[in-house]
């Protein structure tokens, strides 16, 4: 199956899944109340604060409750998607791919950010008293502790999988003494606490929600990488919501912080800036063709630098890996990305 077929068929498959535990197809197209899936980027009770204003007013312009879902991990919001227990959810592009595939989710906005621009990276971090550098870092002698994030997450484990690991030619579990998998918000707090050696984690989440909420840690971190550039995060929801229903979503995202009276601007901007986001924009499925693209490309890099491989299996593999890439290249050009 290519990657534009099986980008396609999610949607068809997650419609068409028959299980005693999906409510009836009325109520997955027209729920009396919206479930609305955060990502495990922090503890559920800052996000719970965080988010609340957003989700309220997003409620008031629906007209009937919106709750919020947490999860330990960013898996879990993605299976609940699948099993129609989440309608919307904020991802990240790793996550949305997994959603797509899995749960047929279609994406229809994308985040930016408060003071402009429409990314973030991936940073490596250690503590400021520490005399590492990158270099040191990627030794690999077994020595270090590493915080590695959450397997689902773009900035904590796609991006550094293929800019840093792939791109060495190593992998973690032999490169570390121990590798930890955990949300950007602890891996911080390990670094600063001297828990983990080094990690890496996203740059909003250690400028800006960690800075903000306890700036006497942040203080405790000091970067030795960053990553290139990565596109906002993505807005998705259920395919099954009916379109009168998805209108009203978009409406509001796409008018929230922009239209209105001055105050009622202002205070959306406010709102918006205590989740490091400024206004929303329209987007689809198509945002995630580079990442899909990086993936594959992780992916051969990893092979490219297996001494366990033939040359005929790395051949082989690579060959099928750059097939893919050619249709992940093609069905970007032959679709906008916005």
């Amino acid at each position: 199956m290519t990657i534009m077929t099986r980008l396609t068929a999610a949607a068809v498959l997650a419609t068409g899944l028959a299980t005693s535990a999906l409510p009836a197809l009325a109520d997955r197209e027209d729920p009396k109340e919206i479930n609305f899936g955060i990502i495990a980027t922090e503890s559920s009770s800052a996000q719970r604060e965080k988010w609340g204003p957003l989700l309220k007013a997003l409620e008031d312009k629906l007209g009937m409750p919106v709750k919020p879902f947490f999860a330990s991990d960013y898996a879990g919001v993605i299976e609940a998607m699948r099993f129609d227990k989440v309608d919307i959810a904020w991802y990240g592009n790793k996550s949305a791919m997994v959603a797509v595939d899995r749960a047929g989710a279609e994406i229809f906005a994308q985040t930016t950010k408060g003071k402009g621009g429409n990314g973030y990276h991936s940073v490596m971090v250690v503590h400021k008293d520490s005399p590492l550098t990158y270099e040191d870092v990627m030794k690999c002698g077994k020595t270090l502790n590493f915080g590695l994030g959450d397997p689902n997450s773009t900035s904590g484990f796609l991006v550094p999988s293929t800019f840093i690991f792939a791109k060495e030619g190593v992998n973690p579990k032999d490169c570390f003494k121990t590798v930890r998998n955990a949300n950007h918000e602890t891996n911080l707090i390990s670094v600063a606490t001297k828990q983990v050696d080094a990690a890496v984690a996203s740059s909003t989440g250690m400028y800006s929600r960690l800075k903000k909420a306890k700036p006497e840690l942040f203080a405790e971190l000091k970067e030795i990488w960053r990553s290139p550039l990565i596109a906002s995060d993505p807005m998705a929801w259920r395919p099954e919501l009916n379109e009168d229903l998805k209108a009203k979503i978009v409406y509001f995202f796409m008018t929230y912080g922009r239209h209105g009276t001055d105050a009622e601007v202002a205070n959306a901007r406010e709102t918006l800036a205590v989740i490091d986001m400024g206004p929303f924009v329209p987007s689809s499925n198509a945002q995630l063709w580079p990442f899909y693209e990086m993936d594959q490309i992780r992916q051969r890099m990893s092979i490219e630098g297996d001494a366990t491989m033939s040359k005929g299996e790395k051949k082989e593999k690579i060959a099928a890996i750059d097939k893919k890439i050619a249709e992940i290249r093609a069905a970007a050009a032959a679709r906008p990305r916005k």
